[in-house]
């Protein structure tokens, strides 16, 4: 058995924090997550169209050495230069790897980005894109408790036919392991199933969290696209990035295995994922403050499949917090006539 942690929130996994930051004049923003020390992570990217940085430090045969940051953000690839900020900050406050012959720390930072330079935001900012300052200002903000929705790096996502968002959700687990997931939904796939008002992760929803989802009426469903995915499909126009987190002591490829396992949770939330324009990716990161239980490889299965449902729940939140901007509606708005019934 499972139930959401006090926040509800990826920040139930004791010693991480999160700070947002956003341009609200280009309709962007950055998400950081700070690991409270140097964790270990993994990483696994299943879209057709990423951005990434610092990914291959993460592979299972590498060093291991640990992060301590991951950086989401808007801006494609103008939104890279977050991890930078937060690199900064995080050298500037002694935070990062060491090496007897560095005479500064060397903080790990990797990162992802979403496309939302189409959003009518005012993209012309010359030489100086705002992402390093936006990462540093949201290890500025880190806490605890965070801003979903329309904030940080979900702040000029789209979702499909809606407007996007920055979700967040937590699982504590009946032995005392705490899992938490962290995404910014800016996906070419639909959160809502097809004539209804019904999201696709309602089963998964926990405590109300989305706003008490009705089950779907039983009836024929397409198995072609929906109806309400993001048009035109533009290449590299569309992304879903996440971190999953917990603090299960896992090694750099039992944290991979998790990261593989989490994507789940993106086919659970939107369809379709994965696809050629999207450049969908998940971290996967351990506190390591709780040994895995004997035989590890039944309680690793275990933690993919909560970080699986967590994450589902934390897209959908995504979604759900959004508020309308711009052009782009929002699917409280949308389906306002649904939630009256509900209520």
């Amino acid at each position: 058995m499972t139930k959401p942690g006090p926040l509800n929130l990826i920040t139930d996994v004791h010693g991480i924090t999160v700070g947002n930051a956003e341009d609200a004049t280009a309709l962007t923003g950055a998400t950081v997550l700070l690991s409270g020390g140097r964790a270990i992570a993994g990483v696994d990217i299943r879209g057709g169209a990423p951005g990434s940085r610092e990914t291959e430090s993460l592979r299972p045969e590498g060093l291991g050495m640990g992060v301590d940051a991951i950086t989401l953000s808007g801006g494609s690839v103008y939104g890279l230069d977050a991890a930078s900020g937060a690199l900064a900050w995080l050298a500037a406050h002694g935070r990062g790897f060491r090496l007897p012959q560095s005479p500064v720390p060397l903080p790990i930072v990797p990162g992802a980005i979403l496309f939302d330079i189409a959003n009518g935001g005012n993209k012309n900012w010359g030489r100086e894109a705002p992402y390093r300052r936006l990462g540093e200002e949201a290890c500025e903000k880190a806490g605890t408790r965070f801003a979903l929705g329309n904030a940080g790096a979900g702040f000029g996502a789209v979702a499909g036919g809606y407007k996007g968002g920055l979700g967040s959700a937590s699982a504590i687990t009946s032995d005392g392991y705490t899992v938490g997931a962290l995404a910014a939904v800016n996906a070419f796939g639909s959160p809502v199933m097809p004539g209804t008002s019904t999201l696709w992760a309602w089963a998964f929803e926990q405590n109300g969290e989305l706003g008490g989802q009705f089950a779907p009426k039983p009836g024929a469903l397409s198995l072609d696209f929906p109806p309400d995915i993001k048009r035109p499909p533009e290449p590299a126009a569309n992304t879903t990035i996440a971190i999953v987190a917990t603090d299960a002591a896992l090694t750099p490829s039992q944290a991979r295995r998790v990261a593989v396992m989490a994507h789940d949770g993106f086919a659970r939330a939107l369809r379709p994922v994965h696809t050629p324009v999207d450049g969908d990716v998940v971290f996967a990161l351990s506190t390591g403050a709780k040994p895995l239980a004997e035989p590890w490889q039944f309680h690793l299965g275990r933690i993919g499949s909560i970080a699986a449902d967590c994450l589902a729940r934390a897209i959908a939140r995504g979604v759900f917090e959004a508020e309308p901007l711009g052009r782009f509606a929002n699917y409280r708005t949308v389906h306002a006539a649904g939630f009256s019934q509900r209520a």
